[in-house]
């Protein structure tokens, strides 16, 4: 008999102990030094599974845990967008896949956290000089800090992919990982999708 697993498991800890660093330790720096004043915007950029959204959630985290309030949004949030005065953080994340409405309420949203003092971070697979948004966005995602992150390297996601299976209790032997590094893609959030297919079946077996 096959049996049905419930989704109990718990979610993995997007913090800034828990990232990987590699070799963007700058950004990382730069994201915890971010104080309760608002700074300059950043901009994160890199491929996916480099850790943009891994930073973003733990930017979002530590600020809650001082007090502050966020609000994020991606091309998946409900429009409208509107600001609220409480929040001293908000993200813009996948920057270069909005269209040209999420381009206009992001735009209103830049406006609305400056005028309230608000940090505002951003995230998009590429540069704001090369985001296919239009110029006066475009431009002010990029006049703030800017910071390109890297993909970890193979022993660095080996490592990744192993604490978080051991997290979920499963045994990754060197035979599996190494199968896995060579066969499917190394992009870690593909990587984390595959440990996610292979936690669901262990359990339904």
């Amino acid at each position: 008999m096959r049996q049905i697993p419930l989704a109990i498991a718990p979610e993995p800890l997007m913090t800034f102990e828990t990232f990987v660093v590699g070799a963007n330790g700058a950004a990382l720096a730069h994201l915890r030094a971010l104080g309760a004043q608002a700074g300059a915007p950043l901009y994160l950029w890199g491929a996916s599974g480099s850790g943009k959204t891994h930073l973003l959630r733990a930017l979002t985290q530590a600020v809650q845990a001082r007090g502050g309030s966020a609000g994020w949004f991606g091309n998946h949030t409900p429009l409208p967008w509107l600001f609220d005065h409480g929040w001293s953080l908000v993200v813009l994340d996948d920057c270069d896949t909005f269209d040209n409405v999420h381009q206009h309420a992001a735009f209103t949203l830049f406006i609305d956290a400056v005028a309230h003092n608000a940090q505002i971070v951003a995230a998009g697979s590429m540069p704001p000089t090369d985001l296919p948004l239009r110029d006066d966005l475009r431009s002010r995602l990029g006049w703030g800090d800017v910071f390109s992150l890297e993909a970890l390297s193979e022993w660095e996601a080996r490592t990744v992919l192993s604490k978080e299976a051991e997290r979920r209790g499963i045994l990754l032997s060197d035979d599996v990982l190494g199968y896995l590094m060579t066969r499917f893609s190394r992009d870690l959030k593909h990587l984390m999708r595959l440990l996610d297919r292979l936690d669901e079946f262990a359990l339904s077996e």
